[in-house]
């Protein structure tokens, strides 16, 4: 059996975009979906953590959203792995972090950098790398959420998230997938999904990582 470890933020762990909503249900999670879809072949590891970046600090935080730090330890823990999907940025696009789409990819290419490197030792395998770029940040009457995340500025740069994700991903050799084409975010935040766009994100999946794969 194959083993894919999905690597995220809120959208990852299944936030809902009503404020104190609760986590959408298990099966309605991406990762799930994924492994439901591939019929058996394979196992989906779910790592998911709300407010995580590609590879910056959140000093307002009380946990670690560096994604480049915490990663090489998921990667130990989670080993042998075949497959790596990760779906960040939508987090760097706050302006106390950096707020750029283009800055993003480059943290993007640093998580590669990781993953290609973590595996050295002899008879390891590098597992594969599935680069996703998240769903656009959209129009919201939640003015706080979307001050949050940068305002008009942040929806505009959402929609470089493609352009550059996939040119990061042509530089290593890793897959690309756009969530974009398949996911919207609910108004009510204009960030997070409700459950039927977050399933549709592990639906987007499953005919790529069964080429990948070979199931």
């Amino acid at each position: 059996m194959k083993t894919i470890l999905a690597y995220g933020d809120s959208l990852t762990y299944g936030a809902s975009p009503i404020k104190g909503g609760p986590r959408h249900d298990y099966e309605d999670r991406w990762p799930s979906v994924l492994e439901a879809g591939l019929g058996g072949k394979a196992r989906v590891i779910p790592e998911g953590l709300g407010g995580r970046t590609t590879a910056f600090d959140d000093h307002l935080a009380n946990v670690d959203r560096n994604g480049a730090r915490i990663l090489p330890t998921l990667l130990a823990s989670h080993s042998p792995l075949d497959l790596v999907i990760i779906m960040l940025g939508t987090n760097d696009l706050k302006p106390a972090i950096h707020g750029s789409a283009q800055t993003a990819s480059h943290g993007m290419r640093r998580l590669m950098q990781v993953i290609r490197g973590h595996f050295v030792e002899p008879g390891q395998t590098v597992p594969q790398i599935l680069l996703v770029a998240p769903p656009l940040i959209g129009e919201t009457d939640n003015a706080d959420m979307l001050m949050h995340f940068g305002g008009e500025g942040a929806i505009a740069q959402s929609r470089e998230f493609a352009r550059h994700y996939k040119m990061r991903a042509e530089e290593y050799g890793a897959a690309f997938f756009d969530a974009s084409t398949v996911a919207v975010p609910d108004p009510a935040d204009g960030v997070h999904l409700d459950a039927a766009n977050t399933r549709a994100i592990g639906e987007g999946l499953v005919p790529l990582v069964k080429s990948l794969l070979g199931l």
